[in-house]
């Protein structure tokens, strides 16, 4: 078919797939939803889970949104930089854009190529570190503004609802001028973390196919990282089903709700002390009641062998 999955059109709606598959995972897993966000076309997925899309608008959305992103000329680049907002936004300009905002001190820069790489330039030369993102377009960026006003087209004819969900994306999601722009602006995964630490939230679990968000994301929680959980669901170059069961595991130790019978039985998982032939079974722990009675060597004390009537070895080590 010619296709790839390093094609942006198909990339976008392989996330999407991917990501609205491991969402519906984990809460038929028990694992209640508080909030949802995302990062980039993730934010797509977590205005469909929070009810703004039906499932055929959303797709119809993300296959125009990579469609169109494909067919612009291929060029400019992206730049993850160790820098303030607030540091880069004085450089912006002129062919380069603030795509991102993943950290209080992480940002990426997007554009042509030889604007963003001199931006670059000036934080590399104060000692900061820089990588340049494998991408086959600068996305969100002033190159993506020759396809906002087609793209327009798709998003309003599409029908947005209220969220039933708490969601976090920054700006009105019902309205179509808001998805348009976004293909534009940059991403704020900094704010989107912290409104949701607001919210009471204390567990943040990353649906992508890798962990990106919950490595970003202790860096911009306001309280302690010990306050806070970051929970990917599948790490690249890692067993899945292992990687899945760990993170619900990791969950589960932080007190957080799970049905592990909905988990053992989607996992096959059958027998089981107390299971009644099927999922698994919950086994009390100590299998023996502590006594709480100490039997620790205690150390002997030393002397004057003379008193008793005996006589002292007389080595230095006796």
């Amino acid at each position: 078919s010619g296709l790839s999955v390093d094609d942006t059109g198909v990339a976008q709606v392989a996330l999407f797939a991917f990501e609205v598959a491991l969402f519906r995972l984990w809460v038929s897993w028990g694992v209640r939803v508080d909030c949802v966000g995302g990062h980039s076309v993730g934010e797509v997925v977590a205005a469909f889970v929070a009810g703004v899309l039906s499932l055929e608008d959303a797709c119809r959305l993300v296959v125009a949104r990579g469609r169109l992103m494909q067919g612009l000329a291929l060029g400019g680049v992206m730049v993850a930089v160790e820098a303030s907002e607030e540091e880069v936004l004085p450089l912006l300009g002129g062919g380069v854009s603030l795509a991102a905002v993943n950290g209080p001190s992480s940002v990426v820069l997007s554009g042509v190529e030889g604007v963003v790489d001199e931006v670059v330039g000036v934080f590399v030369g104060r000692g900061r570190r820089s990588k340049r993102l494998v991408v086959s377009h600068a996305f969100h960026s002033v190159l993506m503004e020759p396809m906002l006003e087609e793209f327009r087209g798709v998003v309003e004819g599409l029908v947005f609802r209220e969220p039933v969900l708490g969601l976090v994306v920054g700006g009105d999601v019902c309205d179509p001028g808001f998805w348009v722009s976004h293909v534009r602006e940059p991403v704020r995964f900094l704010e989107t973390v912290r409104l949701m630490e607001g919210r009471g939230v204390s567990g943040f679990v990353e649906v992508g196919p890798d962990a990106v968000l919950s490595v970003m994301g202790p860096a911009c929680v306001v309280g302690g990282v010990d306050e806070v959980v970051f929970v990917p669901s599948v790490v690249r170059g890692r067993d899945e089903v292992r990687g899945v069961v760990g993170a619900l595991g990791g969950l589960w130790v932080r007190g957080f709700d799970v049905d592990w019978g909905a988990v053992f039985e989607g996992l096959g998982v059958t027998g089981g002390a107390g299971s009644g032939g099927a999922g698994g079974g919950v086994v009390d722990l100590p299998t023996y009641p502590f006594e709480r009675r100490r039997y620790w060597l205690e150390p002997g004390g030393s002397g004057d062998v003379g008193v008793s009537g005996q006589v002292g070895a007389g080595h230095p080590l006796l």
